[in-house]
């Protein structure tokens, strides 16, 4: 990101000695700073919301119930690693954490995970088969409750903040699916090295698995196909019904839970409200950055460039920046989202987009540098290719779903 930063800076610059509009890119990058600081206020009051609402849903258990319809999917999808061994609960913890939108909870389950399999890695320093689908699957950022983005919507007073939500289980959940088969696909090219001479086999027990335990999971996904379908069908009649209801679920589900409702949802606001605060300097960096490239003029210059080549596929060359940022850094693609968002308007086709882009896939990089990191394995494999398979997937996956579902 450091790179991307200077980067933006330095084209900005050029593009202003090129143009002579130095006081132009001078006050962008002023009025830029103090419109991050707006924007982050504004999203505040969303994200202290939503985090209370999953905090009630947390301690409801509902991510235990998550986890456990996740569960006999991927002890299917990782037979390498036995279903009772520590780094399968770390796993089925930090899907369905992702799943539910609870990015704080998914980290150390995910960095669990990691430790777990290195302990039945046999050549460290490498990644096994189950360590890089495990960071597909992380990367192709399967999340079914995209809050930080309806919030943001909501910010720039989208008529229907959640009519991304369809879009956004379309685009996920085919990103996720290309990730896993890539995953798949290319562990069979990407060869492991030998064995350790000290690596000890961890015994494997015998677990019989039933096509039962697939039930909770079919009828959920079912639930979700309906979701999208219904939305296809009746369009915003249906959509502008998923945030009351989605509200009166999360509560509803602490009332049954015998959940102190009230109480849970604070200590959850209270958590939102130190990340509200938290993301202020990063927006002021990207945002700061992006208002300097406008006004020199830069970006409509290369708008112009690759707009021919883009634009017939459905990809607005305004949002190609997004698409090539997410990979890299959370922070900064959210950055270009916001401003993409103001710009253009939450409800326009590029504001849709970008929305759906934004929720459908996970900042590839930098969650291989830091699982990876947290273990010593420097040699990825087929890890990163499988990951970037999903962004791209995600990429497509976005512009097909906003076009059906809200062009």
């Amino acid at each position: 990101m450091n790179q991307v930063f200077f980067g933006i800076i330095a084209i900005s610059f050029f593009f202003a000695i090129l143009n002579g509009t130095p006081a132009e890119v001078g006050k962008a990058a002023l009025d830029s700073a103090k419109g991050s600081v707006d924007l982050a206020i504004g999203l505040i009051g969303y994200i202290t919301l939503f985090l209370g609402l999953m905090k009630i849903v947390e301690e409801a258990g509902g991510l235990q119930f998550m986890a456990k319809m996740i569960r006999p999917i991927l002890v299917r999808l990782f037979p390498d690693v036995p279903p009772e061994h520590p780094a399968m609960g770390a796993m089925v913890m930090n899907v369905a954490a992702n799943a539910l939108g609870l990015g704080n909870a998914a980290t150390p389950f995910g960095l669990k995970a990691m430790k777990e399999l290195n302990t039945l890695n046999p050549h460290q320093g490498t990644a096994t088969n189950a360590m890089a689908l495990f960071l597909a699957i992380n990367t192709s950022g399967l999340a079914l409750l995209p809050t930080g983005i309806i919030g943001l919507r909501s910010n720039f007073e989208s008529a229907d903040p959640a009519a991304i939500f369809p879009t956004t289980l379309i685009a996920t959940g085919l990103s996720t699916l290309v990730g896993i088969l890539a995953a798949k696909t290319l562990s069979r090219f990407f060869t492991s090295p030998p064995h350790d001479e000290d690596f000890v086999p961890v015994e494997r027990e015998t677990h019989e698995q039933s096509l039962q335990e697939l039930i909770p999971l079919i009828l959920f996904g079912f639930a979700l196909i309906a979701l999208v379908v219904t939305v296809y069908t009746y369009g915003d009649a249906a959509s502008a019904w998923i945030m009351p209801g989605l509200i009166f679920g999360m509560v509803l589900l602490g009332v049954v839970r015998n959940v102190p409702v009230y109480e849970s949802f604070v200590s959850g606001a209270k958590e939102g409200f130190s990340l509200g605060i938290m993301i202020i300097p990063y927006l002021v960096a990207i945002l700061s950055a992006i208002g300097m490239f406008r006004k020199s003029g830069g970006l409509d210059i290369i708008v112009g460039w690759v707009s021919p080549i883009i634009e017939p596929i459905g990809l607005p060359a305004e949002a190609l920046p997004l698409a090539l940022l997410r990979p890299l850094s959370g922070s900064g693609s959210f950055g270009i989202t916001a401003d993409l968002i103001q710009t253009h308007g939450p409800d326009s086709y590029i504001g849709n987009l970008v929305s759906t882009m934004n929720g459908s896939t996970e900042t590839t990089f930098y969650v291989l540098a830091v699982y990876f990191g947290s273990v010593g394995v420097h040699r990825y494999r087929h890890a990163l290719w499988s990951g970037l398979a999903a962004d791209i997937t995600g990429v497509f996956a976005s512009i097909i779903a906003v076009t059906l579902l809200l062009g």
